[in-house]
């Protein structure tokens, strides 16, 4: 007997209906099926066309002459379940059985895959086959799509440290766009490892000096990762000591999320002159404090409360009564709590260093760097170090780093001064008693407290530490963690909804792995017949359609929609027609995965 072979390729011609078409075999007058299998039918009397005998008449026997040729090499017939018979018919029954029974006759699997000499690739009718042993499906990738389940969509709003996701996106892309600067002329193609040196500070006119040397920031790439760095250089500096470069050791060990971390440092004469470069991460955008909320200023004192209206403590906005409305700039003022935002970012920064027992000695508006909303962090870190590098003896140095350390909270609080009254000489004499009636009148008295205590004289035996500043921050320190907290949470949600953006360009790269492979011409499992046949004229649907001009159709959306349905493996049948148009398959999305899954593996 000959055996049931699965063909090749479904493929089915189109050829012009003859005048004379053969006559239906199955009439009314053939008996049902289910009858002659089952003893009974439960779709007599919901529209089956096929006779069905009374009740009380004995079935007839299935037919055995005037079999056709067609018949003799037939297969095997091989029930799925036994034959149930029932005494008495009840039209409203339905057991287990019973449903196995339609579904073997509505999903057309009659067969055994015991008698295959074949085993197919993969499963055609599905997850849901009722084959006895089907074969394993693999999902390669994970199948979990876009409709997983997201977390409580909150991302637009605008948190502390997170905008909402539209100026968040827009933000990385300018980010992205930064990093790929073009180089300008005129600078070095390559010095110690990098290239592609773009200044970030004016290279002309104004210039900031570092101590008593001009210095510049530049973005480069690093041959050895590729990854953008931010280059300090310090024009004509002969380095006398190699010692020195002992603190860009310590500072490159230091890690925290508001020190601009430490890379490396070197000579060079690649700017013709003697430049020391110090390397330090990069982040694109980045302003400093200075540039954020001094520049506009240009260092103009801030106007003194008016006599006329009583200080009021924390009050930052006013009503129309008050007469000093239309007096004091509105955008001047920072919010108390981005305010109290910087002084513990500064501040924990501050006692990670301190720990270390080594200064900071970057406590300054030009070198802190506003890195994101509300996100700051202290940068140029070590420099100074490097730069003013001299030998002392072991208790010289201890004695030397103790001063330092409390120059470092004495500068912290200059710069709370500064940033509190919108100036950058707010702690000088001239203008501390009107600092003081500002902060006053727009902050909360305990911001007050924190700046006269950092810009006070250490006593005699009791010095400034840092770690007496946490402990009058405390509250505040517990609403910053909160916040980032919050931000860590936005950030999640965010990624969720990037999470599968990849997916597409797994299929086209699958896609351009298996089509178009002529050296495999020959082989079997990789030409393009069958599986590979099937993909090809997916390919062409997708992306070769032409309208009835013989015109490219350049339709994204049907490009997206049918590469999504082939990802979710869809149910839904399309059409694919040859090339030549003289063949056609109708085959479903699901059917055509497991043909990419199987072609690629």
């Amino acid at each position: 007997m000959a055996f049931f072979a699965r063909p090749q390729s479904t493929a089915v011609r189109i050829s012009q209906p003859t005048d004379d078409p053969e006559p239906r075999r199955d009439t009314v007058q053939r008996q049902c099926r289910n009858i002659v299998i089952y003893g009974h039918c439960k779709y007599q009397d919901k529209g089956c066309q096929y006779f069905h005998p009374p009740p009380d008449a004995p079935a007839s026997p299935p037919p055995t002459a005037a079999l056709s040729a067609h018949a003799i090499n037939a297969p095997i017939f091989v029930p799925k379940a036994a034959a149930v018979t029932h005494d008495d018919y009840d039209e409203f029954s339905y057991t287990a059985a019973d449903a196995a029974a339609v579904d073997d006759l509505t999903s057309g699997g009659y067969y055994d895959d015991s008698q295959y000499q074949y085993v197919p690739p993969y499963d055609p009718n599905g997850i849901d086959s009722l084959y006895l042993h089907p074969p394993p499906f693999l999902r390669q990738p994970l199948n979990y799509l876009l409709y997983t389940p997201s977390l409580p969509d909150d991302s637009s709003t605008n948190t502390h440290f997170i905008p909402p996701a539209s100026q968040l996106r827009q933000h990385l892309q300018s980010q992205s766009e930064s990093i790929r600067t073009v180089a300008p002329p005129g600078l070095p193609d390559e010095c110690q490892g990098y290239h592609s040196f773009v200044p970030l500070e004016p290279t002309s006119g104004e210039r900031r000096k570092l101590g008593n040397w001009y210095s510049t920031v530049y973005r480069a790439i690093r041959v050895s990762d590729g990854r953008p760095y931010a280059l300090r250089r310090i024009e004509n500096y002969r380095l006398m000591h190699q010692s020195a470069f002992s603190a860009i050791e310590l500072w490159s060990s230091i890690r925290h999320p508001s020190i601009v971390p430490v890379q490396e440092a070197f000579t060079t004469k690649a700017f013709n002159d003697n430049s020391l470069l110090v390397s330090y991460a990069y982040f694109p955008d980045a302003q400093t404090l200075y540039d954020v909320h001094f520049k506009s200023i240009n260092g103009a004192p801030p106007p003194p409360p008016p006599s006329s209206v009583p200080p009021s403590a924390g009050r930052r906005t006013r009503g129309p009564s008050d007469p000093a409305s239309e007096m004091e700039p509105q955008n001047s003022v920072i919010p108390e709590r981005t305010l109290w935002s910087y002084i513990v970012q500064i501040a924990s920064a501050i006692k990670k260093v301190h720990e270390t027992g080594n200064p900071v000695r970057m406590i300054d508006a030009t070198k802190i760097l506003v890195t994101g909303q509300n996100r700051i962090r202290i940068s140029s870190c070590g420099i100074i170090d490097l730069l003013m590098h001299n030998s002392l003896t072991l208790q010289q140095s201890i004695e030397y780093n103790s001063t330092l350390l409390q120059e470092d909270l004495t500068l912290f609080g200059r710069l709370v001064f500064s940033l509190s009254c919108g100036t950058i000489h707010a702690w000088t004499a001239p203008q501390f008693q009107k600092s003081l009636d500002w902060m006053t009148r727009w902050y909360q008295p305990d911001l007050k407290s924190v700046a006269l205590y950092l810009i006070s004289k250490p006593g005699v035996h009791k010095l400034k530490t840092i770690d007496h500043l946490m402990e009058m921050i405390r509250p505040k320190v517990q609403a910053e963690m909160e916040e980032a907290l919050l931000a860590t949470d936005r950030l999640q949600q965010d990624l969720l909804s990037e999470l599968e953006n990849a997916r597409l360009v797994r299929l086209l790269c699958k896609f351009g792995f298996i089509n178009e492979r002529p050296e495999f011409a020959l082989e079997p499992r990789w030409s393009e017949t069958g599986d590979r046949y099937i993909i090809k004229l997916f390919r062409d649907y997708v992306f070769h359609q032409v309208d009835e001009h013989g015109n490219p159709i350049v339709n994204m959306s049907h490009v997206l929609t049918c590469l999504n349905k082939l990802d979710a493996g869809s149910e839904e049948k399309v059409m694919l027609v040859s090339r030549d148009d003289t063949s056609c398959l109708v085959v479903s999305y699901k059917e055509i995965k497991a043909c990419m899954e199987g072609a690629f593996r």
